[in-house]
């Protein structure tokens, strides 16, 4: 028997693309465009590479504090992972182990089913309606857990406080994750619930509203249960999961709140007028409230949008899944660079 009998095959997420050359527009992969808060360049430039010879702080004690503080929770409520991706890879290893299915919409984040396969955990996927909106009633039968993402990814469709609620109330013996990456570009976050409920963990990132992709900064907020158990899962994997200089330059990212603010209002300043714009060229979407828009032509295929705006040197995010391989995934650039989409789309449905 070969060894490659006993190896884990898994099918793996597939992120967005990542140019090599210069010159594209980078709308595929919702990062932000503007850059991180001043100080984040300032400390940067004062850090002491020498320093990077010792092992980080386990408890990534200063950026988990400046978290609580700006929440308004206690540290022991706040876990601390290399990226959202890992927060929730991690919740997943934690949590979902009753044996009955968990629980996600059909179209949400591509992670969920590939960590779900990983680790051997059931799972369940609860369609979306026609607008791409949760059927609350799906999420009441019998289950091992449930997560989603709101603002949803890829929709940007936004659930409110009392739907989520409601699956809370009826799910009082699982853990509830409500994924937030999106969270800070228009909707209210589900964070006051946490108190009511100490089976319901919320989970942020740092790489879309605070620009941050790049250092993999992710947390969660929960009971402090919840955050006990994740810290003693963490623990028996890796106790040094974040490097010294991310902990250092995210309590930066934290504190200059106004700065963070001012970045978010542009974006959805930006998002809105180009609404606006892409109804007037045939297309339709779902009402975002995060940095990108959903997007489908009245008559031209999405795969061929996707197509001529690559070879125009934009990148936009395409699926070709079902229910949704006509849309396209736009993330909200700079206005120079949206500009410059709208004008691309312009050409191309002028020539359909």
């Amino acid at each position: 028997m070969s060894w490659e009998a006993n190896v884990k095959r898994a099918v793996p997420y597939v992120p967005g693309e990542q140019p090599k050359g210069s010159g594209v527009i980078k709308l595929n992969t919702n990062e932000n465009p503007y850059p991180p808060a001043p100080g984040v360049d300032r400390l940067f430039k004062e850090f002491s590479y020498q320093s990077l010879r010792l092992y980080p702080d386990t408890g990534s004690a200063r950026i988990t504090e400046a978290l609580a503080a700006y929440y308004h929770l206690d540290a022991s409520q706040v876990f601390v992972g290399v990226g959202s991706d890992d927060v929730l890879s991690m919740a997943f290893l934690t949590f979902f182990h009753s044996g009955r299915p968990i629980l996600f919409p059909d179209i949400t984040y591509s992670f969920y089913d590939v960590w779900a396969d990983l680790y051997g955990i059931p799972y369940k996927v609860c369609p979306l309606d026609e607008d791409f909106r949760i059927v609350p009633g799906q999420y009441m039968q019998k289950n091992g857990g449930i997560i989603f993402p709101n603002p949803n990814a890829p929709t940007g469709v936004y659930e409110t406080l009392e739907l989520i609620e409601d699956i809370l109330k009826a799910n009082p013996d699982v853990v509830v994750i409500v994924d937030e990456a999106y969270i800070d570009f228009g909707g209210e976050s589900c964070i006051g619930l946490i108190s009511k409920y100490d089976n319901l963990l919320v989970v942020q990132t740092f790489s879309k509203s605070r620009s941050m992709a790049g250092m993999r900064i992710g947390f969660a907020m929960g009971s402090q249960k919840l955050i006990r158990y994740l810290n003693e899962v963490k623990f028996s994997v890796n106790s040094y999961t974040m490097n010294m200089p991310s902990q250092i330059i995210g309590v930066e990212a934290v504190r200059d709140d106004s700065y963070f603010k001012e970045t978010n209002a542009k974006i959805m300043a930006t998002r809105e007028r180009v609404k606006g714009q892409l109804k007037e060229l045939g297309f339709t979407f779902p009402d975002s409230k995060a940095n990108f828009i959903f997007a489908r032509h009245a008559s031209i295929p999405g795969k061929k949008i996707f197509e001529e705006l690559k070879a125009r040197n934009i990148l936009v995010r395409h699926w070709g899944k079902d229910r949704i391989n006509q849309y396209l995934r736009i993330t909200v650039g700079t206005d120079e660079q949206m500009d410059a989409v709208v004008n691309a789309l312009r050409e191309i449905t002028a020539n359909a």
